[in-house]
């Protein structure tokens, strides 16, 4: 393919995309940056139950863009899909909203939670593939340009993604439960703010080289067969892989003991694809080309799985065993979701600056090449942070230094792999696919956020959550917790020794039907001091600070008290009461186990060392092949 020798000056439509796409990143990334900590927080998941919520969410919100890819190439256009997810995303947000108002009552907020990620998960399958594949239309086939300009698009979104930490963490991260509801809130305005700009600009400002309205027809208009008919649907191969898919859901289901939505996102993974190169309308030099596409998003699945634990298991760890104490203040836990944002503004026009100058010199590295050495630039960020937590007692919080480390170096590699990811999609993909190939691409990253909160599900826990009661539940057995009281004094004495803390210990733990989940008929058998490590204590407080009263079932389980902000009508006037919960702790978790057993910090970290770069060192390998099947594309 002939490149186009163009000016350095980007058209107008690249700066609508780019506020956009900002805002529709802020409203995911604010919501994104609260999601596990409310989860945690407020709702008191356990930590494994938030990772694999929160794996499932991402992964499916990267899913869905196959099916807005679809409904956009063949029947809607780019615009109506944008706009049509823009509505659904900014509903789901204010679902959400609704959900953090009524987190003292689970039986509501967890079904209000879970049809607002319907409603995103949806909204943004609409929206994501679209707006993206929009950006390379701006541009005739072959402009140089085009780099730069996915990587100018990709700071819009990193734009946005380091204002909402920042915005949504400070209304909503504040240490009180009740607050996360506004950071949800902001989230929906800035979808909002993000249809605001698109729908005003996008007729005078989204247009082709030649002045024709980009997204208003289906992509497959703008190419059709000798006839001048659209490429008709191939109902045979639907059939083969539509089988194919199903017998897949039933082994990852059955053979690995996967959950629904990790089984469907894994089959889909290997059936879409396979429907698309099947295509009998398919040149070979298409063909190869679009092998390029799998191969490279094979690899970007490993990428993603390591690089998404910023809003999982790096979020616990910041929010645990990070001191986050700058200039006498704390730093709230969102704010570090900000830094990998942050860095890509600053970092991306340097790299602009780098692809741009070996380009004109005939030196830049082709697309797979870069790739490659994003996974490597990521197996140095987690070897840092493994050397920083290599040896610490799990009860001392390290410098922030490691994780500003590894986010800054985990940006690095991104730059080299994400935008370049898209741009090369943009590039290879025959044009009456090319949003259902973006729709792929993006179908592995769905597929490396699931894979990523079942990684993260792996850090290993000290003290786990076993069990929430509300107060409606177990009256009594919150009668009985006010016989023995945590000394709030005592839990700021010297970590290195153990406590004594007068507890009392149970005898039964069993309802009147003989279930022992119940503490509805809790008795007290005496009041003895029991040793309970400090570190225990302070663990259990940083995930629930409120908890003031504690009850030792045996060695292993320890119960505690905690009181919770709650608004009641009473009298026909709004006050605010304590509502008290009761919460099940285990002592002595059993260590996760990934091929080896994890038994800390440096084990889970060391993971994605080996993961990310014996991905990084095949990709290098297959780096030449690869560029002779792209035909002539860099």
């Amino acid at each position: 393919m002939a490149e186009v020798n163009s000016n350095s000056k980007h058209p107008s439509g690249l700066y609508v995309l780019f506020l956009t796409e900002m805002w529709e990143r802020f409203s995911y990334y604010g919501m994104r940056a609260l999601f596990v900590l409310f989860m945690t927080k407020a709702l008191l998941f356990d930590k494994a139950l938030g990772s694999q919520i929160y794996g499932s969410y991402t992964g499916l919100v990267y899913l869905t863009p196959l099916l807005g890819g679809y409904m956009a190439d063949r029947y809607w256009g780019n615009r109506k899909s944008i706009i049509v997810g823009g509505v659904l995303m900014a509903i789901g947000q204010l679902l959400m909203f609704f959900a953090g108002s009524f987190y003292q009552q689970p039986e509501l907020a967890t079904p209000l939670m879970f049809t607002g990620l319907g409603f995103l998960i949806f909204g943004n399958g609409f929206f994501k593939p679209n707006i993206s594949t929009m950006v390379g239309q701006l541009y005739p086939v072959g402009d140089k340009r085009v780099d730069s300009a996915f990587t100018i698009f990709y700071m819009g979104i990193n734009l946005g993604a380091f204002i909402a930490p920042l915005v949504c963490g400070y209304l909503g991260d504040t240490g009180n439960a009740a607050d996360y509801r506004w950071g949800f809130l902001a989230a929906c305005v800035g979808m909002c703010l993000s249809l605001v700009f698109f729908i005003a600009l996008k007729n005078k400002y989204i247009v082709t080289p030649e002045g024709e309205q980009i997204g208003e027809k289906p992509n497959s208009a703008r190419e059709v067969n000798t006839t001048g008919e659209k490429t008709p649907v191939n109902y045979k191969a639907i059939l083969i892989w539509g089988g194919i898919f199903i017998s897949l859901l039933f082994i990852f289901l059955n053979k690995f003991e996967m959950d629904w939505v990790g089984s469907f996102i894994f089959s889909l993974t290997i059936a879409a694809p396979g429907y698309i190169i099947t295509d009998p309308t398919l040149t070979k030099i298409e063909r190869e080309r679009i092998w390029v596409i799998y191969i490279a998003a094979f690899f970007v699945i490993f990428f993603w799985a390591a690089f998404e634990q910023a809003g999982a298991s790096l979020t616990y760890f910041a929010e645990e065993q990070t001191n986050r104490v700058l200039f006498g203040k704390t730093i709230p836990t969102s704010y570090f979701q900000a830094i990998n944002a942050v860095a890509i503004v600053i970092f991306a026009p340097l790299f602009v600056w780098i692809w741009g100058g070996l380009g004109k010199r005939n030196l830049e590295p082709a697309s797979p090449f870069k790739q490659a050495l994003g996974l490597f630039l990521l197996a140095i960020g987690y070897l840092v942070i493994a050397f920083g937590v290599k040896g610490i007692d799990p009860s001392t919080k390290v410098s922030m230094v490691w994780l500003v480390s590894l986010y800054t170096i985990h940006t690095f590699g991104e730059l080299c792999l994400s935008p370049i990811g898209l741009s090369m999609v943009n590039k290879l993909a025959p044009v009456k696919l090319a949003s259902l190939l973006m729709g792929v691409w993006f179908l592995s990253t769905a597929a490396a956020n699931k894979f990523a909160g079942t990684l993260s599900a792996l850090y290993p826990e000290e003290v786990k959550t076993e069990k929430v009661f509300s107060s409606n539940a177990s009256s009594s057995a919150m009668v009985s917790l006010n016989a023995a009281s945590i000394d709030e004094e005592k839990l700021n004495i010297d970590p290195k020794g153990n406590q004594p803390l007068k507890l009392a210990t149970a005898t039964t733990v069993k309802a009147s039907d003989g279930k022992t989940d119940s503490l509805t008929e809790l008795t007290i058998d005496s009041v003895k001091t029991v040793n309970v490590s400090n570190y225990y204590i302070k663990v259990i407080k940083s995930n629930n600070s409120n908890c003031n009263r504690a009850l030792m079932l045996n060695d292993t389980l320890l119960i505690t008290r905690d009181s919770v902000d709650v608004v009641k009508t009473i009298d026909g006037k709004k006050l605010s009461v304590k509502e008290e919960r009761v919460q099940t702790w285990n002592l002595k978790p059993e260590k996760p186990t990934f091929f080896v057993k994890i038994e800390n910090l440096y084990d889970f970290f060391m993971l994605f060392v080996f993961m990310a770069g014996a991905a990084s060192i095949v990709l290098f390998m297959l780096s030449s092949k690869l560029l002779k099947m792209m035909n002539g594309v860099r």
